[in-house]
């Protein structure tokens, strides 16, 4: 099939490049040298077909796909880009490009794709004008039986209905009438089911079957018998439709709608039966097609490497792809701020209610957690699904992880972050350390150990907060694996135990802990170890401190284990995390404490337990407090193994 093609490109050279090859390949261009004049050249000419550059002053590629498709649904649109990124792709996709070529462009893969596009005019064309035949046939076929039924029923001279019926059927056996040319199998079939008459379709394809038994059409061989349309017809003296299988005089079978009805009645009985029966192979084969296109549609749609989700504006999932039921379930029927980020409302600033509204693609990045809790970081694409009335019904919802992408650029932008950070942590405390050290001063000139003491303690705890903040820093800006030792795991646990104390003690919060004796040995790195647990049990003073609700708090830590595995379990009464504060917990520069936290303490404290093979679960509900659970394989030599086992 030639198609008429508008070739829409800024550059002349490739306009008279491409318009030559593509009259070459046959097919009758006209071309436009921007959106408007394509606009203008579409109204005028209406091709099938429109090529179109994406890079283009005033109008680019993918506003002129929009204006397109928005007025003309029917035309298929080919981009062409000298940039083959996927986003690219897949924005042109989401606005119904037909396919996507890339400069410099290549005649094989041209010609290829203009093929595609050619058969899927083609067979739209073909399907469309099956459908209106096949409509309009059954109507006449419908029309005709029921005014033959009118006209029999009308009939008050039996003699005179059946000289007509005879008259009929001599009119069949000498090729005249309407039947002889009618686009359909029929037959005439007397009471002792034979076959009286046929028209000259029903015998160049199915043979000539006059005077033999009325089944011998039918293939399937529960029907060549009393059981067939015709007799049933006989029997009841009711017309029938029925979906048959014929057998052509190739040996091949044909997909067919069969109408039986009586045609003649004497003395209450039927004389004759009309058989029409109407081919629907094509449709059967264009429905497979069509099936095969869907099919490959949902494959698309399942295999796409992304999170695909229909929603409506209810915000309820209408469908999901194989990806997103993979990582966070079945989402369909449930709402998906509930499925996709385990919300109780709808997220702030949704891009699908925004589509919803004014029927344009936003996007918006976020953070989740999938159904087995691993963090990711999503980029998310809203496009609207229009009805054939250009009501936006649903929207579509795709979702790019990008976790990997954010974690190089943390990488690249953490120097910066770590040095403003610590500028203003170091900063702050520098402030309060001079201030100590002015009364440590001032106590000591006047002799007041009262004042004395306070400024040293005051110097302590900030010197501490200076030490832990480099130390956080030095860790993160050069990560390395642990330096392991074999220790005795009760010794470490009260060594652990021993740098908190006495800052819960200060401030008036009840430390307690409970470290069973004879639990062995393990390999740590001691000192990347220790931090990481002082710094969790630090938080978690800090967290009790912070809650003004109840008269008393505690802090607890636990220590056990068995052969395989060392465990350290803290626990505090503190004021505990909502859901989202949970999920971003171990990210780097999270922090919940405003200005005096650097992001970085339970981000190092994670990375030191996962580099030690070991895992960290955090409980917590808001107002009740906070527990965190740690899991650290022992690591030991075949000699420490012994020595443990004998502890």
């Amino acid at each position: 099939m030639a198609l008429n093609l508008l070739l829409v490109d800024d550059e002349e050279g490739i306009r008279r490049f491409l318009g030559m090859l593509l009259k070459d390949l046959g097919y009758a261009v006209r071309v436009a040298s921007d959106g408007a004049g394509a606009l203008e050249a579409i109204d005028s000419a209406q091709p099938d077909l429109v090529l179109t550059d994406i890079k283009m002053p005033r109008m680019d590629g993918i506003e002129l796909l929009k204006r397109i498709k928005s007025r003309w649904p029917e035309i298929e649109v080919i981009m062409i880009s000298g940039h083959g990124d996927l986003d690219l792709v897949i924005q042109c996709l989401q606005h119904q490009a037909t396919d996507f070529v890339t400069k410099p462009v290549n005649e094989d893969i041209l010609d290829a794709a203009l093929r595609r596009v050619a058969e899927k005019i083609e067979l739209r064309r073909k399907l469309s004008e099956y459908t209106q035949n096949l409509e309009r046939l059954i109507k006449e076929k419908s029309d005709r039986v029921v005014e033959l039924e009118r006209q029999m029923a009308a009939s008050q001279v039996v003699d005179a209905l059946c000289q007509a019926l005879q008259n009929l059927s001599d009119e069949m056996r000498e090729e005249a009438g309407y039947n002889a040319d009618m686009p359909c199998y029929i037959a005439v079939h007397n009471r002792l089911f034979e076959v009286v008459s046929t028209n000259r379709l029903y015998r160049e394809r199915l043979g000539d079957k006059r005077g033999r038994c009325s089944w011998e059409a039918y293939a399937d061989p529960a029907r060549r018998g009393f059981d067939n349309p015709v007799c049933l017809t006989f029997k009841s003296g009711k017309a029938r439709r029925s979906r048959e299988m014929l057998l052509a005089l190739t040996g091949e079978q044909l997909p067919a709608v069969v109408y039986t009805t009586p045609i003649g009645c004497k003395e209450d009985r039927v004389e004759l039966v009309l058989e029409m029966a109407v081919d629907v192979s094509e449709i059967s084969r264009l429905q497979e097609e069509l099936w095969l296109t869907q099919q490959k549609y949902q494959d698309l749609f399942d295999e796409t490497p992304c999170y695909i989700v229909v929603r409506d504006k209810d915000y309820l999932i209408k469908a999901n792809n194989r990806l997103f039921t993979r990582d966070f379930g079945d989402g369909v029927g449930r709402n998906c701020y509930s499925a996709f980020r385990h919300r109780t409302e709808p997220c702030p600033e949704c891009p699908v209610s925004r589509t919803f509204e004014d029927g344009e693609p936003h996007h918006k990045e976020s953070v989740v957690s999938t159904r087995d809790g691993r963090e990711m970081n999503i980029l998310t694409w809203s496009t609207p699904i229009h009805n054939t009335e250009g009501e936006i019904v649903e929207v579509m919802e795709l979702s790019t992880d990008i976790t990997e992408i954010r974690k190089l650029q943390d990488h690249l932008t953490s120097l910066g972050l770590m040095l403003g950070s610590m500028s203003h942590g170091v900063k702050g405390m520098l402030t309060a350390l001079e201030g100590g050290v002015y009364r440590l001063e001032s106590g000591l000139a006047k002799n007041d150990m009262t004042r004395v003491g306070g400024a040293t303690e005051s110097i302590k705890v900030l010197v501490n907060r200076i030490r832990n903040l480099v130390l956080n820093v030095l860790y993160y800006a050069k990560s390395r694996e642990p330096e392991r030792e074999e220790l005795d795991v009760a010794e470490f646990g009260r060594m652990v135990a021993g740098i908190v104390e006495p800052r819960a003690q200060r401030e008036k919060i009840v430390f307690s802990a409970a470290i069973g004796e004879g639990l062995g040995r393990f390999a740590v790195d001691s000192g990347n170890l220790s931090a990481a647990l002082v710094n969790i049990m630090e938080n978690a003073i800090d967290a009790c401190t912070a809650d003004s609700g109840k008269d008393s708090h505690t802090v607890a830590l636990r220590v056990d284990g068995d052969e395989r595995e060392v465990r350290f379990e803290i626990t505090d009464n503190g004021l505990g995390m909502d859901r989202e504060t949970k999920e971003k917990a171990f990210t780097l520069f999270f922090s919940s404490k405003g200005l005096k936290g650097t992001g970085l303490g339970l981000f190092i404290a994670s990375d030191v337990i996962t580099k030690h093979g070991g895992a960290i679960r955090l409980e917590s509900e808001r107002g009740q407090g906070t527990s965190f659970s740690i899991r650290l394989p022992r690591n030991l030599s075949a000699a420490g193994a012994e020595a443990g086992t004998a502890n």
